[in-house]
């Protein structure tokens, strides 16, 4: 596959702290898109650093639409999507310029977790389909993100991508808590649910299970306080969804 049929597109939103370390990373493409949602701080700045990307400002509305609207301003076969605390991984784009005979409509990429730049031994972040073509592929809404809707056969990369996420605890605070609101609603809707699914919505044995499951399973309390801090991240998350699905419950009953 040639790189310049590739083009990466990263959503942005006061995405100081990661952006630049993103975009270093993609010296290679001819284009990187760069779809904003009318940052207030030094986004704007950094990108106009690298002359091969395009900003575009765009009020965020939903994950879904904004992720379409990018991926329809791109001008190539495929699309490379990113968030913007994603850091390829050294190798990354050299997996890519070796594949031939493509025939999937969609690759995966697993991801290595880092706290502050530490990366963990493994994490809970699930492989995400991040290169596909433009022309077979869609987004369509999921919970309280989105998933890629793929008709064709994917593969999956063995190159890993990064996700380092440095902006501030308070924004991640505020972030989970319209996470917990979306996913809650999509939990209160589903006929057919899976063993995760039902764990969570019995509200009380979800963030247990994901405390003991982060720290003792996946290993993260050999790393430290990096990996004490990624659980009590995950715990609270779930914490919120229970919340979240408590209220939902206890305004049924009124």
């Amino acid at each position: 596959m040639k790189l310049d049929s590739i083009t990466p597109l990263v959503l942005t939103w006061n995405e100081e702290p990661n952006l630049r370390r993103c975009l270093e990373r993609l010296r290679w493409a001819r284009e990187v898109i760069i779809l904003d949602s009318g940052s207030t701080d030094a986004t704007a700045a950094i990108a106009a650093d690298f002359p091969n990307t395009r900003l575009m400002v765009r009020p965020f509305d939903d994950h879904t639409t904004q992720w379409n609207f990018g991926v329809d301003a791109t001008c190539t076969n495929w699309v490379l999507s990113l968030d913007c605390d994603y850091v390829l991984c050294p190798g990354f784009e050299d997996e890519l310029s070796k594949l031939e005979d493509v025939a999937s409509d969609a690759f995966y990429a697993s991801f290595r977790y880092l706290i502050y730049g530490k990366p963990l031994r493994a994490c809970l972040y699930p492989p995400r389909a991040v290169l596909f073509r433009k022309d077979r592929c869609r987004y369509v809404p999921d919970g309280h993100t989105q998933i890629l809707s793929i008709p064709g056969p994917t593969t999956h990369l063995t190159t890993k991508i990064d996700h380092d996420d440095r902006k501030p605890l308070s924004r991640w605070f505020s972030s989970q808590d319209t996470y917990a609101k979306l996913e809650a609603e999509k939990l209160t809707t589903l006929t057919q649910l899976s063993i995760q699914d039902r764990i969570r919505r019995t509200m009380i044995l979800g963030p247990i299970v994901i405390f003991l499951y982060t720290l003792l399973v996946r290993l993260a309390i050999l790393d430290g306080p990096h990996g004490w801090f990624y659980a009590l991240q995950r715990t609270l998350a779930e914490i919120m969804l229970s919340l979240r699905l408590l209220e939902k419950k206890i305004g049924k009953a009124k």
